[in-house]
């Protein structure tokens, strides 16, 4: 499998080289670039079968790669920082990505997933990242066992966090379960007008019916959520002031 890294960090670039090497004979690295411009001319001159793509490189961003090679068919795996504000369009699980620094666990899970994509469908999903990471707010992808679900963000009434799996909550008792952490999501949710109430929840606002002083948030479909110690005096300052 031709594969292509693009990466602005040589000892990323250098590290991921050799754990590929390590791990999976099969995975021949044929360029390794850390600009959009340098990246498009190896990716249309050699064809790789896969590349692993950086959100933030020299001159511009892994999307306008993607858009400079849009007729070009290969498998994309993103590597970033879980702190960049890019990663929001990923977390959600649009597309497959790894985080910095590179686990070889991680990166092998990561092989073995993009060995099933599909490229027209893979292509689908990036057209839909590049939209939530670039302007869309109001909408969240996850990605369940067999499918992405698209979500619209004010009909989500609360997330339950359980064991490294958080199910998400909408309207008319639709349910979607994910296997990642409340935490991935909080940062994306926090800007929606959603709240962490305690360690396992995130609740919508504007779903509120009202506070008990018990310590629990009644919504306005009857569902109970507790309001930890913890997080109370930071979810009251945010409630009693929340302009709905």
């Amino acid at each position: 499998m031709k594969t292509l890294i693009i990466e602005d960090k040589e000892y990323i670039r250098k590290g991921l080289c050799n754990l590929l090497q390590l791990i999976d004979a099969k995975v021949e690295v044929i360029g390794k670039c850390e600009s959009v411009k340098d990246a498009v001319v190896v990716a249309n001159a050699c064809k790789p079968d896969l590349v692993f793509l950086d959100i933030n490189l020299t001159d511009g961003s892994g999307f306008d790669f993607l858009e400079q090679t849009e007729n070009l068919l290969f498998k994309t795996i993103f590597i970033t920082a879980y702190e960049k504000h890019a990663l929001r369009a990923l977390k959600i699980g649009a597309v497959d990505y790894i985080l910095k620094p590179v686990d070889v666990d991680e990166l092998k899970m990561a092989l073995k997933k993009v060995a099933q994509l599909v490229i027209p469908e893979q292509k689908q999903q990036l057209e839909i990242a590049k939209q939530v990471w670039s302007n869309d707010t109001t909408k969240l992808i996850l990605s369940l066992q067999d499918s992405f679900q698209v979500i619209d963000l004010n009909e989500l009434l609360f997330c339950g966090s359980d064991k490294g799996y958080t199910t998400f909550h909408c309207r008319e008792n639709k349910k979607y379960v994910v296997s990642k952490t409340l935490k991935e999501f909080e940062e994306r949710l926090a800007k929606a007008n959603f709240i962490r109430t305690h360690q396992s929840f995130m609740v919508n606002l504007k779903f509120i019916d009202k506070y008990d002083k018990s310590g629990i948030v009644y919504l306005k479909n009857g569902k109970k959520i507790p309001v930890s110690s913890r997080k109370k005096e930071h979810f009251l300052s945010t409630f009693l002031n929340w302009d709905n």
